[in-house]
């Protein structure tokens, strides 16, 4: 095993053990595809859907967050393109049996697929003996729509056909002309969402890179069309910034421009941002000017126009469109890879995960020296509450001796522990450990408020 798979594997192990990430169903062997999110790993997530909430909306003027329904009809789906063209190529061995997604099966064999159709997917899959033999004849080619697919009603006559949505963006889109004429935005301005998506993908892997169910975090932002490339650029420089912010290893990062016969079918111009996983470099976030695309093809559909006009200069056009989007569960993955290190302290090996203060699932772990004297205890539970009160996410552990508590606080990312000592009642003073540091100092109870406003910034 080298190094990259034991640092992926060490990673699924930390999610497991200290209550990050679950298998979906694991009680029940397991759903493929999958996973739970659990106490800490729940925390870490909305840390992080709280900071893109804050930083593309909150701190903007021209940004609104919605929230759309995740069950789409087939109609909005049709006209997006999903119902006749959202899919994957799929190769059928007929010795086995057995179904392979041809792409994946190219990638794995170190081959770029980029611009190959499925007849030349297939002719490459014989030739390199990929599923073991070399007989072309034997395997059939076919594509394999990715959404999820059910029925609204309660019987066959009166259902309708809907699917649990394959993205974010479609939600906003149809929900455009509803923005326009409730808040009433003047062009350029965005639509946030974040959410739940559904793909079925048939060879889901690398934990959670590759999902059945996804969390999206996407801007739709709104532009004159003669502004996209200047807008292009800026939302490029938005992306870098975020992933500096929350704490990316940005010498694993990497912007790749999308050829046009790779590009999707919407757009004119796409980058994506590419990071260093332990399993190779993969696509973390997109970047694509999907330009009037969506807004032309749901007004055709719905019979509706979808345009706006300028209410300074009356011009009416319809918007296009620049997307960023990125994938939740890949940011998480990628920021555990990001963060994980190992070092040794005091002749002993640790493992800790160095996250920013402003994603770490508890920013501050607060314990008393010994759990079996009422009076530390009682100090103790006061200095939590009066750090929980100020900062939030802030943990009381009082499991096993002291040496412990650091290992499983450095573990889980915990940027700072207090301790409260027998010397904490006579001189009103706490030692704060540094976790990625593991020194210590003392500081005044009555100054941990303002201590911590400046370390956790």
């Amino acid at each position: 095993m080298n190094n990259d798979e034991q640092l992926m594997e060490k990673i699924v192990t930390l999610c497991k053990n200290r209550g990050f990430i679950f298998q979906a169903g694991e009680l029940y062997g397991g759903l493929a595809g999958m996973y739970d999110y659990g106490p800490l790993g729940s925390l870490l997530k909305n840390n992080i859907k709280n900071l893109f909430i804050r930083k593309f909306v909150e701190e903007r003027r021209d940004t609104y967050l919605i929230d759309s329904a995740i069950v789409m009809g087939e109609k909005p789906l049709t006209a997006s393109g999903h119902v006749g063209g959202f899919s994957d190529p799929l190769v059928l061995d007929q010795k086995t049996g057995i179904e392979y997604r041809a792409d994946t099966l190219l990638e794995d064999a170190g081959i770029n697929t980029q611009g190959m159709r499925i007849k030349d997917m297939l002719d490459v899959i014989a030739a390199k003996g990929l599923l073991g033999h070399n007989d072309l004849h034997q395997l059939i080619g076919r594509e394999f729509n990715l959404m999820l697919k059910t029925q609204l009603g309660s019987s066959s006559d009166s259902s309708v056909t809907a699917y649990l949505r394959p993205e974010t963006a479609q939600g906003i889109f149809i929900n455009y002309k509803n923005i326009i004429d409730s808040m009433h935005p003047k062009v350029p301005f965005g639509v946030a969402q974040i959410g739940k998506a559904y793909r079925n993908e048939i060879t889901p892997r690398n934990f959670i890179f590759r999902l059945r169910e996804i969390e999206q975090m996407e801007i739709e932002y709104f532009i004159n069309p003669e502004q996209w490339d200047l807008q292009f650029e800026y939302w490029r420089d938005e992306m870098l910034e975020w992933c500096e912010m929350i704490g990316l290893d940005m010498n694993k990062l990497h912007e790749v421009e999308i050829g046009d016969k790779d590009r999707a079918h919407y757009s004119k111009r796409t980058i994506d941002f590419e990071f260093d996983f332990p399993f190779g470099q993969k696509e973390l976030y997109g970047l694509a000017y999907r330009g009037d695309y969506d807004l032309t093809k749901h007004a055709e559909h719905a019979k509706t126009k979808l345009q706006y006009t300028d209410p300074e200069t009356n011009e009416t056009y319809v918007p296009h469109v620049i997307e960023p989007s990125m994938g939740l569960d890949r940011t998480i993955l990628a920021l555990l890879a990001s963060a994980y290190r190992e070092d040794e302290v005091d002749g002993s090996p640790r493992s800790y995960l160095a996250l920013k203060p402003q994603v770490a699932p508890y920013k501050i772990a607060v314990s008393p020296l010994v759990r079996n004297k009422d009076d530390i205890v009682l100090k103790a539970n006061e200095v939590f509450g009066i750090l929980k009160a100020t900062f939030g996410n802030v943990a009381f552990d009082d499991n096993g001796n002291i040496g412990k508590r650091y290992r499983r606080q450095d573990e889980i990312g915990t940027p700072f522990c207090v301790v409260i000592d027998y010397d904490s009642l006579d001189d009103g003073m706490v030692s704060v450990r540094d976790r990625n540091t593991t020194e210590q100092e003392r500081v005044g109870i009555d100054e941990l408020v303002t201590y911590f406003t400046t370390k956790l910034q």
